[in-house]
């Protein structure tokens, strides 16, 4: 077919096209809104697309007859085929100015044997720390035949433990670092002092007080809450005078040292649970400024925590001789009715008679 052909055709299908817009307007033809809509210019398009492409010029005798051209081709189905289709994504590379990386080294290869090795002796076992705690008490001699005693436990921490010393018990506890101070009036020149804890446990500490026989001392101790106290009426003095010595006009030991009278110390901690309290009156008989006589009485004072019970307690006298005299106490509380009173337990410890030699 020539070009002029083919031009003639595009022609008459431009034609075509319109006359069918046409009758599409004046509503010859379907229903608009069921039927597709063919616009003219994609009519034109389609023929102008095929009137560029160039056929061989054919013959009339090859010529298809107007039955052929005017039945349309069937649609191909043939199946496309795609080939050399080439990826054109790729990893980033770095920029030129900055090189390419080195590779990293290869680890060197090691050899790991098959078969198992033999199984030798096994290491011997390390010794178990030892935790074991040193128990150490220091004694140490001040004024007054007193002894001033250092317990240093480190294991033992806030623990309780029992303080003996010639018959005499109290109850201490050791603080944070495991340690203690006392202050402990002795009972005899070659002291021995002992901190037994609960475990069984405890620490030993000697000392030796030339100076204590120039005082006399007496000792009164019990458990728990016994309200039991030591009144001392120094040269006739009455009760709150200069020379009533107890728990709440105490004195210090210095006072005893220079002669002028005596002083009280209270051992044991009352805030513990059945604690062992002890309460002990120093004078300093021979050397003592004054001649005289001292009153010694012991009193309890009912309680809530004493009433309508027995209270058991133990006096020990240090006499002129050296020697410790002991007596046991039980003490029949009132009812709690007459808490606030007090029972003066008479004759229990002996007065002291002052002579300056």
């Amino acid at each position: 077919m020539s070009k002029m052909r083919l031009a003639a055709i595009s022609g008459g299908t431009l034609a075509c096209a319109m006359g069918i817009g046409h009758f599409m307007q004046i509503g010859g033809g379907p229903d608009v809104t069921s039927a597709p809509v063919v616009s003219a210019q994609s009519v034109v398009e389609g023929a102008a697309i095929e009137a560029e492409v160039e056929k061989p010029d054919v013959t009339d005798a090859e010529a298809p007859d107007a039955a052929a051209l005017a039945a349309p081709e069937a649609p191909r189905t043939e199946d496309m085929t795609l080939s050399e289709i080439e990826l054109t994504s790729a990893l980033p590379r770095p920029p030129a100015s900055r090189g390419i990386p080195a590779p990293l080294p290869s680890p060197p290869l090691t050899r790991v044997a098959l078969e198992d090795a033999p199984i030798s002796d096994p290491p011997p076992e390390e010794p178990t720390p030892n935790f074991a705690c040193e128990y150490d008490m220091q004694a140490e001699t001040v004024a007054a035949a007193m002894v001033r005693l250092t317990l240093t436990v480190p294991c033992m921490t806030n623990e309780r433990f029992t303080l003996h010393h010639n018959g005499m018990m109290f109850t201490g506890a050791t603080d944070l670092s495991g340690t203690s101070e006392m202050l402990v009036p002795a009972l005899s020149k070659k002291s021995v002092f002992i901190a037994a804890f609960a475990n069984g446990e405890g620490a030993v500490a000697n000392a030796e007080v030339t100076s204590l026989e120039y005082y006399d001392r007496v000792v009164v101790q019990w458990k728990g809450a016994s309200g039991l106290q030591i009144h001392a009426l120094e040269y006739g003095a009455g009760y709150e005078d200069e020379g009533h010595v107890w728990a709440e006009a105490s004195r210090d030991m210095s006072v005893a040292a220079r002669g002028n009278g005596g002083f009280l110390t209270r051992l044991g901690d009352p805030e513990m649970a059945e604690p062992l309290m002890a309460e002990v009156y120093t004078f300093p008989s021979g050397i003592a400024k004054r001649d005289g006589a001292v009153s010694i009485r012991v009193e309890a004072e009912v309680t809530r925590e004493n009433c309508d019970r027995d209270v058991e307690a133990q006096a020990i006298d240090l006499a002129e001789n050296g020697k410790l005299q002991a007596q046991d106490l039980v003490l029949s509380m009132p009812g709690c009715n007459a808490v606030g009173d007090y029972l003066v337990l008479k004759n229990l410890v002996e007065d002291l008679s002052i002579a300056r030699n």
